[in-house]
C-alpha cells in the first residue's frame, strides 16, 4: 500500500546545514564527504542553494507500514516497474519505510502502472 505526499517538494545541494529550517515538519537532509542534499517541502526550500532543477517539483509516495529490515526487494520491485514505464526516481529511505519522489509530470502514469501491478495508492 503507497500513500502520496499532499505536497510538491524539491531537491537541492546547499553549502552548509544552517541554511535547513529545522523547524520544518517534512525534510530529508543528507551529508557526505562530497555533497549537502536537501529535500524538503517546495516552500521551504532555502533561497540560497548550490545547485537544484528550476521549476521541476517532485511528488512522492510512501510505503506505509513499517518495513522491517528483513524484507528484501520492495523498493527495487517499485523501481523497476517504474524504471520499464520510463519513469525516473529519486529514492529516500529512513528507518521506518522508503519514499519514492517522481518528476511532477509523471507522477499520474507512476501511480497508474503501479495500480495496475495491484499496489494500492491512497
Amino acid at each position: 500500500e503507497l500513500k502520496k505526499i499532499d505536497f510538491p517538494l524539491t531537491v537541492c545541494k546547499l553549502d552548509a546545514m544552517d541554511k535547513v529550517d529545522a523547524k520544518s515538519d517534512f525534510f530529508f537532509l543528507a551529508k557526505t564527504d562530497e555533497e549537502l542534499s536537501l529535500v524538503c517541502k517546495t516552500e521551504d526550500t532555502p533561497s540560497q542553494t548550490t545547485a537544484r532543477e528550476e521549476r521541476i517539483f517532485m511528488v512522492a509516495f510512501r510505503i506505509e507500514g513499517t518495513l522491517d529490515f528483513s524484507l528484501i526487494g520492495i523498493l527495487s520491485k517499485l523501481s523497476t516497474i517504474l524504471a520499464e514505464n520510463k519513469i525516473g526516481i529519486f529514492a529516500v529511505s529512513t528507518y521506518n519505510t522508503d519514499y519514492i519522489l517522481v518528476k511532477e509530470e509523471n507522477f499520474a502514469k507512476a501511480m497508474t502502472v503501479l495500480q495496475e501491478n495491484g499496489y494500492t495508492v491512497k
